[in-house]
């Protein structure tokens, strides 16, 4: 083949409209390292479309107990149009706030979930949401990972961020997904029951292949701090450990928590020091951030008989940092946003309860795409 028809052929492939040296050599915008540099560029979950996940042995391990007759007799069904409503607003609260803030505001395409789809091994009902793209978008400086996460019903949902994926590469972004997993039965422990207090964590998940979700990492710099649970297995770990190399270090958490699931109601680091976390799941800080601060958070101020469908009130810890000293609290969580001005943060208040029965918060709808910093060291 002539080699100038081969190369514009190849353009053509890689991004329409762009040539590949303009892709190449273009320098990133995409560019966050930690959780607390200042906050520039930002991808917002659409809860538009959201659907009741079908019921699962995945569920029974980390969704609420109360709500399992929900999953099995309405799992696949659209969630009703009133609480969709409601946590749309929030969520244009949300948008406004940072906007306000001088954050660029990206969002995914909005899709029906409503809909069944299979692979050769396994069908599912329906879908889950595009809502928290925290859960499957691990963004390490320059480079965006498309997480393989071990629930068979969220098997499609990277789909509603793909023109966001081209567009971030079209503009020097390295773009990187692990392999598919096949998620058959056997990634899956189908004996799998809650162990009792004080006995080692149960999984339900094996390490047949690697699966993670991206929300069970947050990035200090050149650490990164994990945990095992009951969708990121060693595999998945080892699998991003060998990808990042030598300039990253990662480091396991081990939380008191019996049904363990994205860490970021356990341990949020603030800045360069200062980290929150869940006092029922800590009794102390990993040796390597002995010279950090622990900051211990309050109870939660969700009332009892709010149902929260996917999640622990803990979802209160969800907090989203601008910058070392801006936060984004939930409005209703007045004991946490008083803790915050104690310890000299800014706290900003932002309603996000209604969003917040869809099992996130601030920290879990976004995924934090440029934030102005450079890779460090904070230990």
């Amino acid at each position: 083949m002539n080699t100038a028809i081969e190369s514009d052929l190849l353009e053509e492939m890689i991004v329409p409209n762009i040539s590949t040296k303009s892709v190449i050599s273009k320098p990133s915008i995409v560019n966050s390292y930690n959780e607390w540099d200042p906050l520039e560029e930002v991808i917002v979950g659409n809860i538009d479309g959201a659907a009741i996940p079908p019921w699962h042995i995945m569920l029974q391990a980390t969704m609420p107990l109360q709500h399992t007759q929900m999953y099995q007799q309405q799992g696949g069904q659209p969630y009703p149009k009133e609480l969709i409503d409601a946590a749309r607003k929030d969520l244009d609260e949300f948008v406004h706030l940072l906007e306000a803030e001088g954050v660029t505001v990206r969002r995914p395409d909005i899709v029906d979930y409503a809909k069944p789809f299979a692979t050769p091994d396994w069908n599912s009902q329906g879908g889950l949401y595009s809502a928290m793209p925290r859960d499957l978008l691990l963004i390490i400086g320059n480079e965006i990972i498309e997480a393989p996460m071990p629930w068979r019903s969220r098997y499609f949902e990277i789909n509603a961020y793909r023109k966001l994926l081209k567009h971030y590469f079209s503009l020097g972004a390295r773009w990187t997904a692990l392999p598919k997993p096949q998620l058959s039965d056997e990634i899956y422990d189908y004996t799998y029951q809650e162990e009792q207090v004080g006995k080692a964590v149960r999984y339900v998940i094996t390490e047949f292949e690697p699966v993670f979700d991206a929300a069970d990492f947050v990035r200090c710099g050149k650490d990164i701090f994990y945990q095992k649970s009951n969708v990121t297995n060693a595999f998945g770990v080892e699998w991003l450990r060998r990808h990042l190399g030598d300039n990253y270090r990662l480091h396991e958490i081990k939380p008191n928590d019996s049904h363990p699931m994205h860490i970021d109601a356990t341990f949020m680091p603030l800045a360069p020091g200062k980290v929150l976390i869940n006092p029922e799941r800590f009794d102390k800080l990993p040796e390597v951030l002995k010279n950090w601060e622990a900051l211990k958070a309050p109870a939660s101020c969700i009332p009892e008989n709010f149902d929260l469908f996917m999640s622990s009130r803990w979802l209160s810890m969800n907090i989203l940092m601008l910058d070392q000293e801006r936060v984004i609290v939930e409005k209703g969580e007045t004991a946490l946003i008083k803790s915050f001005k104690d310890w000299g943060f800014k706290p900003i208040i932002c309603n996000f309860r209604n969003f917040n029965r869809f099992g996130g918060s601030f920290h879990c709808a976004t995924a934090d795409i440029r934030r102005k910093g450079s890779l460090q060291s904070y230990l």
